[in-house]
């Protein structure tokens, strides 16, 4: 009987091993079959149009996903990153076979930052001479906004466009923790670090309400200023179309100059059609950017420069770590950083910055290594949708800060939560605690009971000392006095324009805008750009969605709008220490 369980357990650990092998040999064929269906150079019409649908949340840097490529695996499909949009629209700017750009719009859900980048990429290309046309069923708001930067945009007549005004919606769960039993323990420094607010209030303070509306309505004046440019339509009418709705129904949106005609999808094309000279559009002449990214560029190649500019891309929740593509890790940007500090080749340095903050020592541990280049070559940061709390953080140590002026920052403030689930844990679970201990704080700090007079006055000295860290290091990289700091710090948001005029930012532009500043620091007038952090091995990749990232897009698919706030509370049940954190989730609809 025991040789029996030896040999038993023997088989079942061969057999276990061999099915691990077999798995990976599985994806390393299925790998090398995905390389060979991938043309190096995909031959194309000599009359195209580029394609553009961006319906989903624009990432900065594309994924290096190999299933990107590979057509048969819905849900392992990528979808081009901004540096991917923008590069390839260049590249169609002198791509004598490509005409023109089709903006087929519904709605847009990414950030304003990211579609005023790409509208100014559009508006080069536009320059060129070639069409950019927009077609439509619906437009939402921010479709409708980048849809203006089109030489002519068209509307389905039964169709619908959305054009209403800003607004931002905060989730209170004070209420729910009330119901759970479940005591926040919050510690705050700065009357505008309104981050903890959903969890101790019902609704916005009035200090939270003030630096809400001002921002929201400095990204809509932004917004409609360049609506009003496009159109040729004054921004007193276009608020008067908001608030009256009047802009709904396809011919209310013709009348009011909005768009440009009311038009079937036939229709539309037949219009394409005329343009490249051709009888019909079909998927020939429809280039994808993921399509077009594979084909070489027919204009000459400049010879392969030895100077380079690093940008270090840093985007999503500051943490401990090393983090993922989508998360900023503190060990992983470091490197990053430190890499292209010691390369001699790398002249200057790109940060872009896309980030509501987080955890607070991740922040300083990133913000070390940009100052230590900033001693050695130039390095400029660059802001996305958000670069706020530590997010301003790792970037106020750069020679230049360039912002989007829709970018959402400042957010100069701390906090520390440390919640207490004692009475949830005893009155709704039936779960109790006991403990012993050897010293008096060993308990120091527990989850399971409140914490005392003493560990809250530590916690509460603690945040004031991060606070006092964070506006002296905002005072000497902006060359600022900490009183100056202080008065715009108090963890208040600002917009990226509202941030100029105080100092904050340097100037106004997109990442292109940034690399040229860095190369103008450089003195550099030959260079090439490079990317960094190293993306994950591609094999590693598939593994971790297999095992994680399937069930995340699952679990998004299966609740909808509603994922967003299971998101929003794992996040705050996940915080530990000093947070350098945004306000608020914000969402501009």
């Amino acid at each position: 009987m025991k040789d029996f369980f030896k040999f038993m357990f023997a088989s079942m650990l061969g057999f276990f091993f061999t099915s691990i092998i077999i798995f990976f040999l599985f994806f390393a064929f299925l790998m090398a079959m995905i390389s060979f269906t991938k043309s190096d150079d995909i031959q194309i019409s000599d009359d195209s149009i580029l394609h553009l649908k961006l319906d989903y949340e624009i990432e900065d840097r594309s994924s290096n996903d190999p299933f990107n490529y590979f057509y048969g695996f819905d849900s392992f499909r990528g979808n081009p990153g901004l540096n991917e949009i923008t590069k390839n629209i260049e590249k169609a700017t002198d791509d004598d076979r490509i005409h023109g750009i089709y903006l087929d719009l519904l709605d847009v859900p990414s950030g304003l930052a990211t579609i005023n980048e790409i509208r100014n990429v559009i508006v080069s290309f536009k320059e060129s001479g070639k069409f950019v046309y927009v077609y439509g069923d619906i437009l939402s708001q921010k479709a409708y906004y980048l849809a203006t930067v089109a030489d002519k945009i068209y509307l389905n007549p039964e169709g619908m466009l959305e054009f209403k005004g800003f607004y931002s919606e905060i989730v209170f769960i004070k209420g729910l923790l009330e119901k759970l039993e479940i005591d926040p323990q919050i510690i705050r420094h700065g009357k505008y670090k309104s981050a903890v607010e959903p969890l101790i209030l019902d609704k916005m303070s009035e200090a939270n309400r003030e630096q809400t509306s001002a921002f929201v309505q400095s990204l809509w004046d932004e917004t409609i200023a360049n609506i009003s440019a496009d159109r040729n339509i004054s921004k007193d009418k276009l608020n008067d179309i908001a608030n009256k709705l009047e802009a709904f129904r396809a011919e209310n949106a013709l009348e009011f100059n909005l768009i440009d005609s009311v038009i079937y999808y036939d229709e539309f094309l037949n219009i394409l059609a005329t343009h490249i000279e051709t009888d019909h559009i079909n998927s020939d002449n429809l280039l994808t950017i993921s399509t077009y990214d594979k084909t070489k560029t027919r204009v000459p190649k400049k010879k392969r420069s030895r100077n380079k500019v690093a940008i270090v891309y840093a985007s999503g929740d500051i943490s401990q770590g090393e983090g993922s593509d989508n998360t900023i890790g503190s060990d992983k940007i470091a490197r990053a950083l430190r890499q292209a500090r010691l390369d001699n080749s790398i002249k200057a340095v790109v940060l872009r910055v896309n980030s509501p903050g987080g955890d607070g020592l991740a922040s300083d541990i990133i913000l070390r290594e940009a100052n230590l280049i900033k001693a050695e070559k130039p390095i400029v940061v660059s802001m996305g949708n958000l670069a706020a709390s530590g997010g301003y953080y790792i970037a106020c140590g750069a020679d230049k800060i360039v912002a989007n002026a829709n970018t959402i920052t400042g957010s100069i403030g701390v906090f520390g939560l440390i919640p207490n689930f004692q009475q949830f844990f005893n009155n709704k679970l039936g779960v109790t605690f006991d403990n012993v201990k050897t010293n008096d704080n060993a308990d120091f700090v527990q989850v399971t009971k409140p914490l005392s007079e003493f560990q809250y006055q530590l916690i509460e000295q603690e945040v004031d000392k991060f606070y006092d860290t964070f506006i002296n290091h905002v005072a000497k990289g902006r060359n600022m006095t900490v009183e100056q700091v202080d008065e715009i710090a108090q963890g208040r948001v600002w917009s990226g324009a509202d941030a100029l005029k105080l100092g904050l930012v340097d100037e106004l532009g997109d990442l292109n805008a940034a690399i040229e500043l860095a190369a103008q620091l450089a003195n550099l007038e030959d260079y090439r750009v490079i990317e960094k952090p190293e993306q994950k091995d591609p094999f590693e990749k598939i593994i971790s969605e297999l095992l994680s990232e399937t069930r995340q897009s699952n679990l998004e698919k299966e609740l909808g709008k509603g994922y967003y706030y299971l998101k929003e509370f794992k996040e705050v049940y996940e915080m530990k220490g000093i947070q350098a954190r945004m306000p608020f989730s914000i969402q501009i609809n």
